[in-house]
């Protein structure tokens, strides 16, 4: 899946009868589920989550 970015002068211009609200799913027990279904509490494990991104030139011992 690939995401695109539009440019930011586009994003400026929007007002705010044209936007629309995102839904954010995310993986739970294998499987998907949106964060708006959550409770409140689950809902705050999800704000406090870090992200990261494992490094491609990582060695086996």
């Amino acid at each position: 899946m690939r995401f695109v970015q539009p440019p930011k002068d586009v994003i400026s211009q929007l007002q705010p009868e044209q936007r629309t609200r995102c839904e954010v799913w995310t993986r739970v027990m294998g499987y998907h589920r949106p964060v708006s279904s959550f409770n409140i509490g689950k809902q705050g494990e999800f704000n406090e989550r870090k992200f990261f991104t494992e490094s491609k030139d990582r060695t086996h011992a």
